[in-house]
């Protein structure tokens, strides 16, 4: 952001509204399912825990002004925690598939600009005494961890932190020191093993309306551990989970009697710094693309080859260059736009799977514990379906979004996606 003006909204969070349509909402939504209780949650009590929490998320009573002559954060004058924080009447809400159409209908519905961008919507009890919080926020206000971080400073009961992480293997410090020709020299580089990779004509690309289907399935966080170290060399959570997709979308594309595309997925690089504060939002990502091996049918060589070219980006750095590229890019407009089509193109990847770290040790609302942690992601025009993980106590929760007009049946991939864990799962631990 700009020193002279901190509520101007960064490049990246002005660009992300600028995509907002007809058919696009903009933002995340997070499915928090809570334990069984033997009286529903109390909204009231709910809004002043959150209200009294608010001061230190500084977007969170403010909305976005766009009347002058670019997007500023101001004050919203009158802000109404109900707003926000409210019971969403849906009858007969009981079961699983029930709860699964509501959180559809949420995540087709756009969040009113002329309010802060997010709110919390309560659904249920189901027929088993959960309770569900359908958690909205706009990608223009925060990305993947920034909503994290937004959910642990306003969601949830006060918790001891655990000990921070050991910086993840392959991503550069903020602090290593390259010289100019040495970052001239990488970019071309890293756009080639990027970018230019045109693959087969996608299944996703479709033209998508409003409508969203949302489905979900979940896998637990030791056992992808697991199964990574057991390989050769070893393999990430996050190769675990795309090797687990890859299986999910051969057993669910096979289906259909046609030949199995070549499919690119997009994976999304979090670039945020440790040292940042805890109310800074926004947007601070990039990209790695990972070729997904569909037409393999063992489950561990799928895993092994999607863990070698992670491996590859990884160390070279390909996600912060194209940081790097595409913000030194952004001096000059028609060129930026110009690498942005490229690298949004539906022959560059296929879809979009994305994996935050969420709360390592289990957490709470209102005193009930969060049983389930879902994040889900919307489609965008020629990418009818997104894949989204968060980890939750040991629990990778993973959300599966499509449009359902261009792209049905997604619940049948939630099947899939578990059959493919549990085949790779015997196959590299037994």
């Amino acid at each position: 952001m700009s020193r002279e003006d901190p509520d101007r909204l960064s490049a990246d969070d002005a660009h992300i509204l600028g995509l907002e349509s007809a058919v696009i909402t903009g933002h995340t939504l997070k499915l928090v399912v809570i334990e069984p209780a033997t009286s529903p949650l109390d909204v009231e009590a709910l809004r002043t825990a959150v209200s009294e929490r608010l001061s230190s998320q500084p977007r969170a009573t403010q909305r976005i002004d766009t009347s002058g002559p670019e997007p500023r954060w101001v004050d919203a004058t009158a802000f109404e925690i109900s707003d926000h924080v409210r019971r969403r009447e849906e009858p007969g809400c009981a079961s699983r598939d029930d709860l699964w159409r509501a959180v559809s209908k949420l995540m087709s519905e756009h969040l009113d600009h002329e309010r802060p961008l997010w709110t919390f919507d309560l659904i249920g009890p189901l027929g088993d005494g959960r309770e569900a919080i359908a958690v909205r926020i706009h990608h223009a206000m925060a990305d993947g961890i920034s909503a994290v971080r937004f959910l642990d400073d306003v969601l949830w009961d006060q918790h001891l932190e655990p000990p921070p992480r050991e910086p993840r293997p392959g991503l550069r410090a903020a602090s290593s020191q390259r010289s100019r020709v040495d970052e001239v020299l990488r970019m071309p580089a890293a756009v080639r093993r990027e970018l230019g990779h045109r693959g087969s004509h996608s299944p996703f690309d479709r033209p998508i309306s409003a409508a969203r289907e949302l489905a979900f399935t979940v896998a637990p966080l030791p056992e992808l551990k697991a199964i990574g170290a057991s390989r050769p060399t070893r393999a990430t959570v996050n190769d675990v989970l795309l090797a687990i997709v890859a299986g999910g979308l051969r057993s669910w594309l096979s289906a259909g009697a046609t030949a199995l595309p070549r499919l690119r997925a997009q994976v999304p690089v979090s670039l945020h710094h440790r040292d940042e504060g805890a109310g800074e939002l926004g947007n601070r990502d990039s990209f790695l693309n990972v070729d997904l091996p569909l037409a393999e049918a063992d489950p561990l060589t799928r895993l092994d080859r999607i863990n070698a070219e992670t491996s590859k980006r990884k160390r070279l750095d390909d996600a912060e260059e194209l940081f790097d590229l595409f913000h030194a890019l952004g001096r000059v407009k028609r060129v930026e736009e110009a690498a942005k089509r490229l690298a949004g193109s539906a022959r560059e990847f296929s879809l979009s799977i994305s994996n935050v770290p969420g709360p390592p040790a289990p957490v709470s609302v209102s005193g009930r514990r969060v049983e389930r942690l879902f994040s889900s992601s919307e489609p965008a025009a020629h990418h009818a379906l997104r894949i989204s993980a968060i980890s939750c106590a040991g629990i990778i929760g993973i959300g599966l979004c499509t449009d359902p007009e261009a792209l049905p049946d997604v619940a049948r991939l939630a099947v899939a996606m578990e059959d493919s864990y549990a085949e790779l799962r015997d196959a590299a631990i037994t």
